[in-house]
């Protein structure tokens, strides 16, 4: 409210901010440099990135299982840094935002996955998820 009284619009009208998640340059600067991404992921746990290109050349190699458990860890490490980043399970995860790609990635690879493995609801919810989250990271992992 104004100091007049009147009301005022504060906030984002269109829904909640997008959820920008914090970089973490060693990893990330690690996979730039093109240290194994097991290595990477072995050394930082946490860093989605590192689950989605291991689930990635699952896929490039047609083992659709490895892949399907790769993406799911990367999925759910991010999911966990949403969440402390203030996601409350909805609205923009930008893809324009690098630090967001390896769980966007991640979910785009765990999407494909469960559609070679047959989990066509998983498939489902995860596509669009990922569609929700931001158009162009469906665009970008070819899920469009």
């Amino acid at each position: 409210m104004r100091h007049d009284g009147r009301m005022t619009l504060q906030g984002n009208l269109l829904g909640p901010e997008p959820t920008l998640l914090p970089d973490n340059d060693e990893p990330r600067d690690a996979l730039d440099a093109g240290r194994p991404p097991a290595d990477v992921a072995r050394a930082h746990p946490e860093f989605s990135a590192a689950w989605a290109a291991l689930a990635e050349a699952a896929l490039a190699a047609g083992d659709p299982v490895a892949a399907y458990a790769y993406a799911r860890t990367g999925y759910h490490r991010g999911l966990d840094q949403l969440r402390r980043a203030g996601w409350k399970g909805h609205g923009p995860v930008p893809w324009s935002h690098r630090p967001n790609q390896g769980f966007l990635r991640a979910l785009a690879a765990l999407a494909m996955a469960a559609g070679e493995i047959g989990e066509t609801a998983e498939y489902e919810r995860c596509r669009q998820f990922l569609a929700d989250s931001d158009p162009a990271a469906a665009a970008a992992t070819g899920l469009a």
